[in-house]
């Protein structure tokens, strides 16, 4: 079970806020920079992602939230992380309760959370 939505709600409106200035450029974050499906507006999202073979994958604590939608409806996005953009392409969510791929604190986060979905997305290139 994902992190509750009252969580999310925060993290969204605070928490989001202040990491912004700093997740596109740690190890482990990133920014997804996505189009808003019903709106059209541009958002930036804080996330947790690791470099995979051929692309990325994103720890999905809250579950398929707004931007997942945004991603998974487009098709594509961009992904600001360790100081550049990349494009991502061919987002799909597969369930992975080993949590493969993921550093040891994250698989034990994402164990306790019972955050089993990940976001996996091919690296296509400078953005």
């Amino acid at each position: 079970m994902p992190l509750p939505r009252s969580i999310a709600r925060f993290n969204r409106n605070v928490t989001n806020r202040l990491s912004g200035a700093v997740a596109g450029r740690l190890p482990g974050f990133g920014i997804v920079i996505h189009r808003g499906r019903r709106s059209g507006r541009t958002y930036r999202t804080p996330v947790n992602v690791f470099r995979r073979p051929g692309g990325f994958q994103f720890a999905l604590t809250y579950g398929r939230g707004d931007w997942v939608h945004n991603v998974l409806d487009a098709g594509e996005a961009a992904l600001l992380t360790r100081g550049r953009i990349r494009r991502i392409a061919n987002p799909v969510i597969v369930r992975d309760p080993r949590h493969g791929g993921f550093p040891l604190p994250v698989r034990l986060v994402l164990r306790a959370i019972r955050a089993d979905d990940v976001l996996r997305a091919d690296d296509v290139g400078p953005g």
